[in-house]
């Protein structure tokens, strides 16, 4: 007999969760790699250009950061798009698929909130610091 997970819906409905699914197994894996959560937040707040996503994003790596954009092409949730200017620039945009990430990342900063504890931060510097548009406030 399969176990389900029960939780309460704001409608105060019943909504039960088989305790394995394929395809949430694989979203997960897609979104719970390393870093991949952060870039995709950094994305979902604006940031579109490779250089924005690594201002925003602390001690990621450039190699990191590339391979985690192409996963993320790979499987649809972003397009590469090149603008011929000069110079040539490339900018990540968010998938329809990509973004409606949004409410599922707005649930998780929810909980994190309420249930994740964080040791002290240095002065000055606070969670919300992430979710600034690339540029602004530094």
């Amino acid at each position: 007999m399969a176990e389900h997970l029960t939780a309460q819906t704001d409608a105060g409905e019943q909504d039960c969760l088989s305790s394995f699914c394929p395809r949430f197994h694989t979203a997960v894996e897609i979104i719970g790699r390393r870093w991949s959560g952060a870039i995709l937040r950094a994305m979902l707040a604006g940031a579109t250009r490779y250089t924005d996503i690594v201002a925003v994003v602390p001690k990621l790596s450039d190699r990191l950061l590339s391979e985690r954009l192409k996963e993320f092409e790979a499987v649809g949730i972003v397009d590469r798009v090149v603008i011929p200017d000069t110079p040539v620039r490339v900018e990540y945009r968010l998938t329809q698929k990509g973004a409606e990430l949004a409410p599922a990342f707005r649930e998780l900063a929810d909980w994190a909130e309420k249930w994740i504890e964080l040791p002290p931060l240095p002065e000055g510097v606070d969670c919300q610091e992430s979710l600034l548009a690339p540029g602004e406030g530094r």
